[in-house]
């Protein structure tokens, strides 16, 4: 995949979208990730995942892809329906000032994407998924919740369900490690909620590696096992 100062090499690089066809994008955050030949992400309801090639300015993504089948929203459904239709329709693409566009063979602007930080620092999200030491993800006790914060001093802190805690966190491109939690001592007699607890805090120190895809975050163990998966909490 051929890339100059004008297009610069999209592997490695992460988007979400905000506009389609002029009109900016909403509801569910539609992404796109681009690495070694391929781009994944969601179309704001299912996950997808696709071949794309690039030579300078030209751009193709697919004609093969695989998609998830969830059924969603009719107006999530028909904005996820045309930003696929934006990745098939794409013959040139243009990043500049944080953006990426992708280009129809008309020249009409089909997508615009802003880059996705990956930065943790100042981030909270709250967990929809956590590793129950079983070889399977488990969502949560129904009226429980776990949080996470993220300091930009390495330092964070949450609720693991039932008791606060603090660790501290270090992150280097996609690699991300947690310390041991220190948590206070109260018992809850919520049934569950105890057991999901502490198997947050195993999953936390189980964790080598993270992708943030628009408001969503996954944790993953060193040999690629989901350890957590969490949804991001707007800042007030």
């Amino acid at each position: 995949m051929a890339a100059t100062a004008d297009s610069p090499s999209l592997d490695g690089t992460a988007w979400v979208l905000t506009s389609l066809a002029g009109r900016t994008a909403s509801g569910p955050a539609a992404t796109g990730r681009f690495e070694n030949g391929r781009m994944q992400g969601t179309d704001g309801c299912n996950r997808f995942s696709s071949t794309y090639t690039t030579k300078g300015s030209s751009i193709q993504i697919g004609p093969k892809g695989a998609t998830t089948q969830m059924a969603c929203a009719p107006e999530v459904m028909k904005q996820a329906e045309a930003f696929a239709a934006s990745l098939a329709g794409a013959r040139t693409f243009r990043v500049s000032a944080g953006q990426l566009r992708l280009i129809g063979a008309s020249g009409a602007i089909l997508s615009t994407f802003a880059a996705q930080s990956q930065s943790l620092a100042g981030t909270s999200w709250r967990a929809t998924g956590i590793n129950n030491g079983k070889e399977a993800v488990a969502s949560l006790v129904a009226g429980s919740q776990v949080t996470i914060s993220f300091a930009g001093d390495g330092r964070v802190s949450g609720l693991g369900g039932c008791n606060n805690y603090t660790s501290t966190w270090k992150a280097e491109g996609n690699t991300l490690a947690f310390t041991p939690a220190a948590a206070t001592r109260m018992m809850c007699t919520a049934p569950g909620v105890m057991a999901q607890e502490q198997a947050f805090f195993k999953a936390l120190e189980s964790v080598a590696t993270m992708q943030m895809e628009g408001d969503h975050l996954a944790m993953r163990t060193a040999q690629g096992a989901l350890a957590v998966i969490l949804v991001r909490v707007p800042n007030p």
